[in-house]
């Protein structure tokens, strides 16, 4: 996809691939993730063939490393805009997510796709596969650049995994209290659309 550094994991999660798109949508805020300070829903639509197609903008915070406040200015922007797209196929069971950085990108643009599927030999099993593209176009700095941006990433994504579990943990104990509601919940996920259409869908 672009020059740098490439990340790939693939995880199983034992819950029902529903129950991991709910938890998909309600994972923030959680105590494992303080670093995403908000979320905003940009676009939505169901598509004809049952498709939900949304793009939210996130902000995180940016902490740099000691040895970069040395090199870059102390004015820049300690929070990241990020862009989110994401596809639920209801058909297949899958929800794929492609999301990147829309500021500081000459510094480090980071680049993320994910694959929730829900698997068909067994149904109470998720499987997650996650891939991220990490480049930088300063020159001189772009090699350690990047090689730090691998290592927060891999950082940030165990803390994401524990994100959504915390998630799924929350629904799990409320369907325990309310059984029926997860599953309306879920009914009615995909009921918000607008007309908009975006610039970019995966």
């Amino acid at each position: 996809m672009m020059m740098g550094k490439y990340f790939f994991s693939e995880t199983d999660i034992k819950s029902p691939w529903d129950q991991v798109l709910a938890a998909f949508w309600l994972r923030y805020p959680n105590p494992y993730s303080t670093h995403v300070l908000t979320e905003d829903v940009v676009f939505r639509e169901v598509t004809p063939d049952n498709q939900l197609l949304s793009r939210r903008l996130l902000t995180k915070t940016n902490r740099l490393p000691r040895w970069a406040e040395r090199v870059f200015p102390g004015n820049l922007s300690r929070s990241v805009y990020i862009i989110e797209d994401s596809v639920v196929d209801l058909r297949n069971r899958s929800l794929t997510t492609l999301t990147w950085n829309v500021n500081h990108a000459k510094l480090m643009r980071v680049v993320e796709r994910c694959v929730f599927v829900g698997e068909q030999d067994r149904p109470v099993w998720t499987r997650i596969t996650r891939e991220a593209w990490i480049s930088s176009g300063v020159f001189g700095l772009s090699r350690p650049i990047q090689e730090f941006g691998w290592a927060r990433f891999r950082s940030n994504q165990v803390k994401a995994m524990k994100g959504l579990e915390h998630a799924l943990s929350n629904l799990q104990k409320a369907s325990a209290v309310c059984p029926g509601d997860s599953a309306e919940k879920h009914k009615n996920i995909d009921s918000a659309s607008k007309t908009q259409k975006p610039q970019q869908y995966i």
